[in-house]
């Protein structure tokens, strides 16, 4: 495919002269090479991408994807999740380090980047803090900095050794390195299976406290501010906190941001989907962590989305396969698989405009990121995802690419597909 045209196309891109305007653009051998007015690029055999409300921008970035290749190929490898990131609109994604062995060297980082060299879509490892995510010593942060590292973080495990935190934060400062956590108040969330409510109390399990992720919150924003007395604030974020999922967790962040601190955080995308009563049928596919919440937490994650508290939306795509998730509740395991259905299950549910929207899929993971933005303009590679966000479609387990099927979107309608 050397031509492909996008025709009388949105263009949805604020560093683009041509932002919210309609136009034909051709693409030739991966290059923007023209962009007009629309219907009128003519072409010879050229492809021709055309939708009712056809939409495009720069390409998804995702910022919270888990890795199961090496050490876990039978739930997902490389190569299904690079095409489900594709299906998903995602051009780029970032990567947990939680394999077998644990990314944490510069072979592992140089394995992963090598990977997907000449394919659509490109791995940006983040790399664990600490030896084996186990939370006791410090990784070679600053050599796997230098050999590609794109942040820091012990991904699923929370960083519950508050002296290996504040050091993390002291260390990776000067290099403008981003440390993720993951907040989970491990003692409190041990053995728990859902949301802890009335729901729980009904069902007969094990609740996760909203305490486990404010508590760790709390913790975490205390030590960047010990960390950064008598310094210069940075202007760009140095602690992210991801998959938040309580109204408390929205307030906390929306206060540090208003006193200053560098700091940023992230939802994932199903979060805004459900709540914890609709697991009254015991679907392992809505066991996740963190759980399921409360409506008013859901309110409050839509409502940290529109005023900015929250900064991105992830797909939180974590494969299980059917040996994980076929048993009794509290014996599978959790996640869902998200890279597929984040873009549609985020318009669906967010309450977002479209700009909003790509700001928190494109835009701001690549600023928190400290990479280069794409501008959707001639002469640029055509790094971008083509979408239709009024177009309903029924989600079936054929269509995904991912080698697991634990979603619980499939039979559901869902608004805005990702065409290309």
């Amino acid at each position: 495919m050397s031509k492909t045209i996008l025709q009388n196309a949105t263009i949805i891109d604020a560093n683009s002269i041509h932002h919210l305007q309609k136009r034909d653009v051709l693409i030739e051998h991966h290059i923007i090479t023209s962009i007009e007015k629309p219907n009128s690029i003519k072409t010879d055999n050229a492809v021709i991408i055309k939708s009712d409300n056809l939409h495009i921008s720069a390409g998804f970035l995702d910022m919270r994807c888990h890795l199961t290749d090496p050490g876990f190929e039978y739930k997902e490898d490389l190569e299904s999740l690079l095409n489900a990131a594709q299906i998903g609109g995602f051009t780029q994604i970032l990567t947990l380090p939680n394999t077998k062995p644990v990314v944490q060297s510069k072979e592992s980082v140089a394995y992963l980047k090598n990977f997907c060299i000449g394919k659509p879509v490109e791995i940006l490892p983040a790399v664990a803090i600490t030896k084996n995510n186990e939370g006791k010593d410090f990784t070679e942060m600053l050599d796997l900095h230098a050999a590609g590292a794109m942040a820091f973080t012990d991904g699923t495990q929370a960083l519950w050794n508050a002296d290996i935190l504040l050091k993390t934060l002291q260390y990776l400062r000067p290099i403008n390195g981003l440390l993720i956590n993951r907040p989970d108040e491990i003692h409190l969330s041990h053995f728990g299976q859902m949301h802890e409510g009335k729901t729980s109390t009904l069902l007969g399990l094990k609740g996760i406290p909203p305490q486990a992720e404010t508590l760790m919150i709390v913790r975490d924003l205390a030590l960047l501010e010990y960390a950064l007395e008598n310094q210069t604030i940075p202007n760009n974020s140095i602690l992210h906190f991801s998959c938040i999922s309580t109204a408390e967790s929205v307030r906390l962040i929306r206060e540090g941001k208003a006193k200053g601190l560098p700091i940023s955080c992230d939802v994932a995308a199903h979060q805004l989907a459900f709540t914890d009563n609709d697991l009254t049928d015991f679907d392992t596919n809505l066991k996740v962590n963190p759980p399921f919440r409360s409506q008013k937490d859901v309110d409050a994650l839509r409502l940290g989305l529109q005023d900015g508290t929250i900064d991105i939306i992830v797909s939180d795509h974590h494969p299980q396969d059917p040996e994980s998730k076929e048993l009794e509740f509290d014996m599978a395991e959790f996640g869902i698989i998200g890279l597929e259905t984040a873009f549609a299950v985020a318009n669906t549910f967010s309450g977002l405009t479209i700009e909003t929207l790509i700001e928190k899929l494109s835009t701001n993971p690549r600023r928190l990121l400290n990479l280069s933005q794409i501008v959707i303009k001639e002469g640029q590679k055509a790094n971008i995802s083509i979408f239709d966000p009024s177009q309903n479609w029924s989600v079936e387990l054929k269509d995904f690419a991912s080698k697991s099927k634990n979603t619980p979107f499939v039979g559901k309608i869902l608004q805005g597909r990702v065409l290309r």
